[in-house]
């Protein structure tokens, strides 16, 4: 009865934290212009490769890259990942980085719920289920996290930690694009988007944290480097995952990957998980293992991968003469659309 006694105390404590109760909220809001923007910006993308004649799979071209500069419907897209990215980054301040980064779970529903009602994919029961196992485990380690997580600050000798981490990440990542790129579909590109989004959360944070402290020393500006170069080379990962799959597949990787790599250094080497005891950390273990499964299974089963891939027959439009056209083939446009 103690230990349930304790609990019930912490739970109480945690929301009655003037931080966390604000902190919530903007990272619910930026999990909505995510949402949109990632729709948007998939929409761009896929207009990009029908004029290019060119799919992007493999990398996006430097020439397909500028031609989403001057889509319409990518540069909407865009400006709302900015404003997602100015939520999160006040939900930052506001709340510990394992309570806020687990929030843009909610995004994934968002964007499957669009992407179903624009593309006429709907959700079959394997994807359905693929997408409440990622946010049923994102949400059972959010509510224990957001009872047990603690901040403190960052020392220099952690902070060389993450950076000496995240270098040899890019470096893996980056020699895997190299030799095997041609080989890679859509789940490499959102787990290494994810990854990468995980260190640049964790070093906005620090950065944040040091700048409201005036501790602005040259480890604080090589640490604005390094968020800013995997910030990039996620991006250019998540753009070209939009061409290799399903917007809700990519915000799924993103919403899962990301914060579990937030949270594994948050844990391991910023210490916000020192107060949990060794039963909570069982259950994040269960819970991020489920949400990874559910990433998983939504990549195998997700209704417009299997369309795409002819293994299901979706009527994917018409040929111009009302006849429907083969379950693997796709419009070259769309006369709603075309401005996109």
């Amino acid at each position: 009865m103690a230990g349930a006694d304790d609990v019930t105390e912490q739970l109480v404590g945690a929301f009655q934290n003037p931080g966390l109760l604000l902190g919530i909220p903007l990272a619910l809001a930026g999990a909505v212009f995510m949402s949109l923007g990632a729709q948007y910006q998939h929409r761009g993308v896929e207009k990009v490769e029908r004029l290019s004649g060119a799919t992007g799979t493999s990398g996006l071209s430097l020439a397909q890259v500028r031609g989403l500069l001057t889509r319409p419907s990518w540069i909407a897209g865009t400006l709302m990942l900015g404003l997602a990215i100015v939520c999160q980054l006040a939900a930052l301040v506001q709340a510990p980085l394992i309570v806020v980064q687990p929030l843009g779970a909610i995004a994934l529903v968002m964007t499957t719920l669009l992407n179903a009602r624009i593309s006429g994919h709907s959700p079959t029961r394997q994807s359905i289920t693929a997408i409440v196992a990622c946010v049923g485990g994102i949400f059972l380690f959010v509510f224990f996290a957001a009872i047990f997580a603690t901040e403190k600050d960052v020392t220099d000798t952690e902070l060389f930690t993450i950076l000496a981490i995240l270098l040899v990440v890019i470096i893996v990542l980056g020699a895997c694009w190299l030799i095997l790129r041609h080989r890679m579909r859509a789940l490499f590109y959102v787990i290494g988007a994810g990854i990468l989004y995980g260190f640049v959360a964790t070093l906005a944070k620090v950065v944040i944290k040091r700048v409201q402290a005036g501790d602005f020393e040259w480890i604080t500006i090589v640490c604005v480097i390094a968020l800013i170069a995997a910030a990039a080379v996620g991006a250019y990962f998540v753009q070209t995952a939009y061409s290799s799959g399903p917007p809700d597949l990519v915000i799924a990787g993103l919403t899962v990957v990301d914060p579990l790599i937030a949270v594994l250094i948050g844990m391991i080497v910023l210490g916000e998980a020192a107060a949990a005891p060794p039963w909570v950390l069982v259950i994040f273990g269960v819970a991020g293992a489920i949400a990874v499964w559910g990433v998983v299974g939504l990549a195998r089963y997700h209704p417009q991968v299997i369309s795409d891939s002819q293994e299901l027959g979706i009527t994917r439009g018409s040929d111009g003469s009302g006849a429907p056209q083969h379950p693997g083939t796709q419009a070259s446009g769309s006369a709603s659309d075309p401005e996109s």
